[in-house]
C-alpha cells in the first residue's frame, strides 16, 4: 500500500549527526506523531550537522523529491553561532507563518524563561509546510501540542493530502462547512 502522507522530520545538531549521541529529539517527533495521528503516514527522517546550506539542502529534497506535506525540524533554533535552521528555513520558504513560533515561545515561557531566546518559525515551500521546533524532546512536546491542532487545516489550504487525528489525544481545528 502507497502511502500518501509523507512526512520528514529533520535534526539538525553538530553532535547527533557525528554519532556523538543519540538522537532523542528526532524521536520524540516520531513519537508524538504517532500518538496524534490516525492516518497511515511515512517518516523521511535525517540527522544532519548544524549547517545552513546542509539544512537547506535537507529541506529541499524533502519537500520537493520526496514530497512531505510536512517537515518538522528540530534543534538550531537558539541564539549560538552555529543555530541557523530558521534562516535556512526561511531562505528556502514562498511565506513565511511567524504565529506558530509566536505561540510555541508563549507556550515554552511557562516553563522557562529561556523560550525568549529560542528563533522557531515556519514557512511554506509550495505545498509543504516546514515548522521548527526546539531541540529539547519534552519542549518538543509542549511545542507540537500548542500548535499541531492547526496543521491539518494548513495542509488543506495547500492541497495536501487529507490528515485524520486521534482526537483523544489532539483535537485539529477545521472550520466548519
Amino acid at each position: 500500500m502507497d502511502i500518501d502522507i509523507k512526512i520528514g522530520i529533520l535534526t539538525a545538531s553538530d553532535r547527533a549527526s557525528a554519532g556523538i549521541y543519540e538522537d532523542l529529539s528526532g524521536q520524540a517527533i516520531i513519537d508524538t506523531l504517532n500518538d496524534y495521528l490516525k492516518s497511515p503516514w511515512r517518516e523521511i527522517y535525517e540527522v544532519i550537522p548544524d549547517d545552513q546550506e546542509s539544512i537547506e539542502n535537507a529541506l529541499v529534497e524533502m519537500a520537493d523529491k520526496e514530497g512531505c506535506c510536512l517537515i518538522v525540524t528540530t534543534g538550531g533554533t537558539g541564539p549560538a553561532k552555529r543555530d541557523v535552521t530558521p534562516e535556512a528555513t526561511e531562505s528556502v520558504c514562498d511565506k513565511m507563518m511567524p504565529g506558530f513560533g509566536e505561540l510555541m515561545r508563549q507556550v515554552s515561557l511557562k516553563y522557562v524563561p529561556t523560550a525568549i531566546l529560542s528563533r522557531q518559525t515556519a514557512g511554506i515551500r509550495n505545498k509543504t509546510l516546514i515548522v521548527n521546533l526546539p531541540g529539547k524532546p519534552k519542549s518538543i512536546r509542549e511545542c507540537l501540542d500548542a500548535v499541531f491542532p492547526a496543521i491539518p487545516y494548513c495542509i488543506d489550504l495547500l492541497e495536501g493530502p487529507y490528515i485524520e487525528c486521534n482526537e483523544d489525544v489532539i483535537k485539529p481545528f477545521r472550520p466548519k462547512k
